[in-house]
């Protein structure tokens, strides 16, 4: 059984695939081996001190272990001890001490001990990259992490600045960036000062499932399986991630046995890879939403008007039962549905003529143009040039530019673009992951270079939310908790720059011999280390 749900199944193993009167013969990946095609341009480092993208976070899911972490067998169970074999809260709530387990050990051979721990979070703040207001929202900074993280024999403890549900930090801890390196390892590759960060870009000093092999930008990631797994050696000896960009490229090595899962099909191959033989198509509801988002420092594009026209310019619907059919469903909310808090309205449907008169209250001036960022992703393009034909219908000239990932949001987290077009997945299964970003930006000056929020992103002072999610993250009832969050939504459907449009379900195509494998739900990544394969 996958732990996804099958959705159609092909009809048998094939011995050939017929492509017009070609016979191409068909190929088959080794038993102990499994090939993924997917679009990783995202992937920018696999340091997990600083990988923030949905590519990076399935490779370092793999890679590296955590004090505590979600498990692909039974992810309803939230967060289960890994590193750690238990823990205590002190009484004021503040304090959180970890024991650690005996006999677990890096990829290297070296132990783990509480002193890694310690590292690797310390690290974290340190370095301050992208990811470490994840923890940096606990109250650690560079000055006091030998104070607040602490570790004293196989014990760590860890202080925040004030009194959080336990439940909210360890969800926390389950991030990316929770992930826990090899202290010798790395530092042993330090230069200048970096803590190795330069180094752990492309090498990888962890303890998990699977160990880097070799990452090519825009052409593959190759894991290879750890033999001492405290779960046990994985099947599948070797994972290897082919950058394919194109649905249709993907369909066919597919169809031919090339790889064993495709993971970017879009409808019309959906359709098509169902009916081969061989190939059976599976479905999982993620977390990951696509989203619109205009720049605050535009002097149209702040204005309240247009921010609500925008959300009146896209065709939720059109798009939903066309090129985006069975991946994506229309939610216009910044918490994923499943999560504490989620909500199911849905306010906002494509009304250019309401969008117009919006756009003219405003007193927006003719012959307006803006500059659109999107990365080289077929379904982005699309929702792109949609929104562009809607604008020109109430005046505003979108030009779409078209890049990497890599490329497009370097310019998004320099406050660059005019307009974003984009898709956000949660760092971790608490509801501040996404609150903490779309509506909260405690310094809105370019100073602050808060990357890892969005609405810093936009230059969006979000006029209020910010000390509505700072009350939510810290009220201990969940119901009361709950209906923060609604309300929170309710005010930013109204107020925000963000055009929330969709949720994804994701929809894969694999051969119908992999089994086990799963994507991570809408709470976290993708998992290898279950995978088999049957007959």
């Amino acid at each position: 059984m996958n732990l996804f749900t099958r959705t159609l199944a092909g009809v048998g193993l094939a011995a050939t695939l017929l492509t017009g009167t070609a016979t191409i013969a068909m190929a088959e990946t080794p038993d102990n081996m499994l090939v993924i095609a997917h679009r990783i341009d995202d992937l920018t480092s696999l340091d997990p001190a600083e990988s923030f993208e949905i590519q990076g976070s399935d490779a370092s899911r793999n890679i590296y272990m955590k004090l505590v972490n979600l498990f692909p067998d039974d992810l309803e169970a939230g967060y289960q001890p890994e590193i750690a074999e238990s823990w205590e809260v002190s009484e004021d709530g503040r304090t959180i001490t970890f024991t650690i387990k005996d006999g677990l050990t890096f990829h290297s051979g070296n132990p783990i001990r509480a002193e890694d721990v310690e590292f690797s979070l310390r690290r974290a703040v340190l370095m301050d990259k992208t990811p470490a207001f994840i923890l940096k929202q606990f109250g650690f900074t560079p000055e006091n992490v030998e104070q607040t993280i602490v570790a004293d024999g196989n014990t760590v403890s860890i202080t925040t600045d004030q009194t959080y549900a336990t439940s909210f930090v360890l969800n926390c801890l389950t991030a990316t960036i929770g992930g826990v390196v090899d202290k010798e390892l790395v530092m042993a590759n330090e230069v200048d000062g970096d803590f190795g960060n330069t180094w752990l870009k492309t090498n990888s000093a962890g303890s998990g499932a699977y160990k880097l092999v070799s990452w090519k930008p825009n052409e593959s990631l190759t894991l290879e399986s750890n033999p001492d797994f405290y779960l046990g050696a994985p099947e599948m000896e070797r994972v290897i991630v082919r950058h394919v960009t194109e649905s249709a490229s993907q369909r066919l090595l597919l169809e031919r046995g090339d790889i064993d899962v495709a993971r970017n099909l879009n409808p019309e191959d959906i359709q098509g890879a169902s009916a081969a033989e061989g190939v059976e198509i599976a479905e999982e509801l993620r977390g990951r939403l696509m989203y619109v988002a205009l720049n605050q420092k535009h002097p149209e594009l702040s204005k309240p008007q247009v921010r609500q026209a925008f959300k009146m310019l896209i065709d939720y619907e059109g798009m939903e039962n066309s090129f985006l059919k069975g991946a994506y469903t229309t939610h216009q909310n910044f918490l994923p549905r499943t999560y504490l808090g989620a909500v199911d309205e849905n306010p906002f449907t494509y009304d250019v003529e309401a969008a117009r008169a919006l756009i003219e209250e405003a007193g927006v001036p003719e012959g307006l143009e803006i500059e659109l960022g999107v990365r080289e992703a077929q379904e982005r393009i699309e929702i792109a040039q949609a929104l562009q034909n809607a604008a020109a219908q109430v005046g505003i000239t979108i030009n779409i530019t078209v890049g990497t990932s890599a490329q497009i949001l370097a310019r998004y987290r320099a406050r660059e673009l005019d307009v974003y077009v984009g898709a956000w997945g949660p760092d971790y299964p608490d509801p501040h992951t996404n609150a903490g970003t779309f509506a909260y930006n405690p310094d809105n000056s370019d100073e602050a270079n808060a990357t890892g929020l969005l609405a810093w992103r936009n230059s969006w002072d979000t006029g209020g939310l910010t000390e509505m999610v700072d009350a939510a993250v810290i009220e201990p009832d969940r119901d009361m908790r709950a209906q923060m969050y609604r309300d929170i939504q309710a005010q930013f459907r109204e107020t925000s720059p963000f055009a929330v449009m969709f949720q994804l379900t994701e929809q894969i195509g694999l051969r119908d011999n992999v089994d086990n494998l799963s994507l991570g739900g809408p709470i976290t990544n993708a998992a290898y280390w279950n995978v088999t394969k049957g007959e």
